[in-house]
């Protein structure tokens, strides 16, 4: 069975710096990392790196639809290093109003090599406790499970969730009972509770028997200070790699299915279960 080998960028900004500009120097590192590390599977950035993940008043401004501006310059960034590029998410303009009325979401976007969108995810639970993601967005209303293509040939099955999904075990559960191998987690977690967001990824890892790869955003916008310490985890819960601190980083990490498929067989946790 193969490897699968990915890149976590953690993407730090400010308020100073324009979501179009932004854009253009993220798709540079990027190229540049896909350059720099010839057979990635994978690479992943963070939750709503452009439009920011705190400043809740650009959102409606720099909402689009599925398809927009975002998505087709990401997809053609995808075709262009012939990578699989999860493009973290973006402000969503939903074709029409959600459940609860409201016109955007949280979305992420997975791009195949060859710039086809291979799975959106809507985030299922939002974060603001009454205010920012529950005000403005709508909660999502699925699992997402995909098989992502390996360079050596063959698939990984991935399931898709996004920062404060991490504190819901249920649904990672869900994910795995869905077949996923292995979660990807782009966020935009703050400073003050990285230690949960770094306790919490292992948790995911060690009790699903799935490897986690945790891409977390850094610098300071919006008068909140970013977590960082992006990670990958496998699914014997080793750390594989982390970056220190909330700078803007790159992390490259190569995940063993082989040794994944042999630990859920010698030790069955997920077969064992009675609840």
């Amino acid at each position: 069975m193969a490897t699968f080998t990915v890149a976590a960028i953690q993407v730090a900004y400010d308020d100073v710096e324009s979501i179009a500009d932004r854009i253009t120097r993220v798709s540079d590192l990027v190229r540049a990392t896909a350059a720099e590390h010839a057979g990635l599977d994978l690479i992943v950035l963070p939750e709503l790196w452009a439009p920011t993940g705190f400043d809740y008043e650009r959102w409606e401004s720099a909402a689009e639809p599925l398809g927009g501006p975002f998505t087709q310059t990401m997809a053609a960034l995808a075709a262009e290093i012939g990578v699989t590029l999860h493009a973290g998410s973006f402000v969503e303009r939903l074709p029409e109003p959600g459940a609860e009325a409201k016109s955007l979401a949280n979305t992420s976007l997975v791009l195949g090599a060859d710039g086809q969108v291979l799975a959106t995810y809507r985030k299922v639970h939002r974060f603001g406790f009454g205010s920012g993601e529950p005000k403005l967005m709508e909660a999502g209303r699925g699992r997402v499970v995909l098989p992502l293509p390996l360079q050596a040939g063959g698939s990984v099955m991935v399931g898709l969730a996004t920062c404060y999904d991490l504190r819901f075990p249920e649904l990672f559960r869900l994910l795995g009972e869905a077949g996923a191998e292995a979660f990807v987690v782009p966020a935009a977690w703050p400073l003050p509770r990285v230690a949960h967001w770094t306790l919490l990824g292992q948790a995911r890892a060690i009790e699903n028997q799935c490897a986690i790869i945790q891409v977390n955003t850094g610098g300071t916008h919006h008068n909140t200070v970013m977590g960082g310490n992006s990670q990958v985890v496998a699914a014997q819960g080793e750390v594989l790699g982390t970056i220190d601190g909330n700078g803007e980083a790159v992390l490259v990490a190569t995940i063993d299915l082989a040794a994944l498929a042999d630990y859920r067989e010698t030790f069955p946790v997920l077969a064992d279960r009675r609840l």
